[in-house]
């Protein structure tokens, strides 16, 4: 039977990653879906950390989809460990909630909400018969040094180059020694971008980024390089449109997909900036104008400069559908989302 079959919560589901797989699921005809997220301004995390900054952005996510509830996501928690059947009976769990940000600096924030609260979820999840999909990330992976191989068992291996990072990587670390790692899908999540993505501040992609500098000032900056090795702009990431991120994600809900550990989710290619900001200057039908700037010291040595990731496992486990090519989703983002001002599921 699908994972799919049932009730479906999505943790996270009015953000970026999380908001696509509600578009996707609709589209598949689902609605019993039950989105924990957090909308209400000023909210606080354990620990007196704002949580949510940009609810009302968040709020647009939501509003062409459909779904069942809404929950906060603190009182989610608070619920199930009260009471785990407080919700009903779930088929899939799929967690995206978390702390994204790469900058983050509250440790004891990042632990809680990256790792224990994952922890709670997964084995309410698994106590409970509900297939359990969880967004780990390909920045357990560091500088790469060690390569970026999800068939590599030996996660200790791994060396973050910042606190997010870490966060992920413990989690990842802690399913591994309780003996559950390989009954549950963690999702090692490359360089995503697409609609929904503006409530990210910072942390929005280059491409929603660049489409505001660019249709602003005409002009883009990017990042000059400061190893020898890389000329500027020239560093290189593995980007993944978020259409493709979420038929993955489902991929290992669907009916006959057994497969547990942790996946790598990427289109399988590098590119440099430079093709990504030419394919948004050529979607936006202007000729690249391009300034490098030098990048902030803080970030010089957490800064990852090439990211590729290896899908053969995510093939072996029968997923054959194609990428979409990278500039034809830029193309996409920007004509059909970023220029009209769209959400998914507001499409024409």
């Amino acid at each position: 039977m699908s994972s799919l079959d049932g009730r479906i919560l999505v943790t996270g589901g009015a953000g970026f990653i999380g908001s696509a797989l509600v578009w996707a699921l609709n589209r598949r005809g689902h609605e019993d879906i039950v989105i924990a997220d957090f909308l209400t301004p000023g909210k606080l995390w354990q620990g007196a950390v704002p949580v949510s900054t940009s609810s009302e952005e968040k709020r647009k996510n939501l509003r062409a989809l459909r779904y069942r509830e809404f929950v906060e996501a603190d009182e989610l928690r608070t619920r199930v460990l009260q009471d785990p059947g407080a919700f009903g009976q779930f088929s899939a769990v799929l967690h995206l909630g978390a702390c994204s940000s790469t900058t983050e600096k509250n440790a004891d924030y990042l632990a809680d909400i990256n790792l224990q609260y994952t922890a709670q979820l997964a084995t309410w999840a698994l106590s409970h018969g509900a297939r359990f999909i969880y967004a780990s990330s390909a920045a357990t992976y560091g500088d790469g040094a060690e390569g970026m191989d999800d068939r590599d068992d030996n996660l200790a291996r791994l060396r973050p180059l910042n606190l997010y990072g870490r966060s992920k990587h413990d989690f990842d670390l802690l399913a591994q020694r309780e003996g559950y790692l390989n009954r549950i899908v963690g999702l090692k999540y490359f360089n995503v971008f697409g609609p929904n993505e503006d409530h990210k501040g910072d942390m929005r992609s280059l491409v929603n980024k660049a489409f505001h500098q660019i249709t602003t000032s005409g002009r883009l900056q990017l990042f000059k390089s400061h190893r020898p090795d890389f000329r500027d702009g020239e560093q290189m990431r593995d980007f993944l449109y978020v259409k493709d991120a979420v038929e993955m994600t489902l991929h290992f809900a669907e009916n006959g997909v057994n497969a547990g550990g942790l996946f790598n989710l990427g289109s399988g290619e590098a590119n440099t900036w430079l093709t990504l900001a030419r394919a948004i200057f050529t979607a936006l039908g202007r000729e690249p104008a391009i300034d490098f700037i030098d990048m902030p010291e803080v970030l010089r040595d957490k800064y990852q400069y090439y990211t590729k990731a290896d899908i053969g496992k995510l093939r072996g486990s029968g997923h054959s559908r194609g990428m979409t090519p990278l500039t034809e989703s830029v193309r996409d983002y920007v004509g059909n989302y970023l220029v009209p001002g769209r959400k998914l599921g507001e499409e024409p």
